[in-house]
């Protein structure tokens, strides 16, 4: 049986830091009430003129360096992105171009903050059918091109960056399980206020969320994706090396901890200096922590998230 396996990571964030200190100069907030309620203390932003794609070819450069594999390598690329440069062509057929990757397969998968998770899942059934020997996946994002910086419910969540790993063809077990649902149903708890075919009043689109019932659901529904997990897989809580969520909110994150059964020295974290990434969160947590060393080889861990749509989703992998 043919099995995908993460060969390497990599990630990038903008030079630009917004504190919520800078916030409270914009909106009515403080730094005490956001990190309270989120976590979060700051947020890097992308420059004038910096795109997803530019996001995402630092991202997949250090990916493929950590890796070993050259441009000719990589026959399928896949970026999970909620804010891609153009309508298209696809930010993935733009990053492919950058990277001069040949004329494999390259799209771009939209479900918000579980993006990285859906492209993963996709990019493992490539390579077990045999599509794909290597594939690039990628989730990057310019969040604040959409956030509404006089809306202090939101303005204080989002921040910009990339993540990449590269999947390679294996003997051996990578991908273990994944698990991807959603529900249009609540698509109006959080979303944006248009788009191209349904243009918002005010030209550009920006994002719209109810804070407290979307909480209240993403934990219901993490707590429910970590027991299909566990049971699609005959764990027991606590029986997965590390956590890596999607750093939406701490106290989110927290409870999807204890349904775990972890301590939360055994979730990676990065919310604090990074705020909400969407698609971006998961990867770039990931290389953080295979970069400084506390996600070694071998170790079992459990990818999830949930975002806009609503969507959500899990993947365990042995990395």
């Amino acid at each position: 049986m043919t099995y995908s396996r993460i060969a390497g990571t990599g990630s990038h964030l903008p030079e630009k830091v917004l504190t919520n200190h800078d916030l409270e100069r914009m909106v009515d907030t403080s730094d005490q009430w956001i990190v309270e309620r989120t976590g979060i203390r700051r947020r890097h932003l992308a420059a004038a003129g910096q795109t997803t794609c530019d996001l995402a070819e630092q991202a997949a450069r250090r990916a493929m360096e950590a890796a070993a594999v050259r441009p000719a390598d990589i026959d399928l690329v896949i970026v999970a992105t909620t804010t891609p440069d153009r309508v298209f062509p696809s930010t993935a057929c733009l990053l492919q171009a950058r990277l001069e990757l040949g004329d494999c397969p390259a799209f771009d998968v939209q479900a918000v903050c579980t993006g990285f998770v859906y492209a993963l899942d996709v990019a493992n059934r490539f390579i077990q059918t045999g599509g794909a020997r290597c594939a690039l996946v990628v989730g990057a994002e310019t969040m604040s091109r959409i956030v509404d910086w006089s809306d202090r419910s939101t303005c204080i969540l989002f921040g910009d960056g990339a993540g990449a790993v590269i999947l390679r063809a294996s003997d051996e077990p990578g991908i273990v399980s994944t698990h991807l649902h959603a529900d249009g149903r609540y698509q109006h708890l959080l979303t944006t206020d248009g788009g191209v075919s349904d243009p918002p009043p005010g030209g550009n689109p920006h994002i719209r969320m109810s804070g407290n019932e979307v909480f209240r659901v993403a934990v219901n529904t993490l707590g429910a994706i970590v027991d299909e997990t566990l049971a699609a897989n005959g764990l027991e809580q606590g029986s997965v090396d590390w956590l890596v969520p999607h750093q939406a909110n701490i106290r989110i994150i927290r409870a999807t901890a204890r349904k775990l059964g972890l301590p939360m020295e055994r979730v990676i974290v990065t919310i604090e200096e990074q705020g909400n990434t969407s698609a971006a969160s998961i990867p770039l947590a990931l290389d953080t922590a295979v970069r400084d060393g506390r996600i070694r080889r071998g170790e079992t861990l459990l990818l999830e998230a949930f975002g806009g749509g609503f969507t959500w989703g899990s993947a365990l992998l042995v990395y």
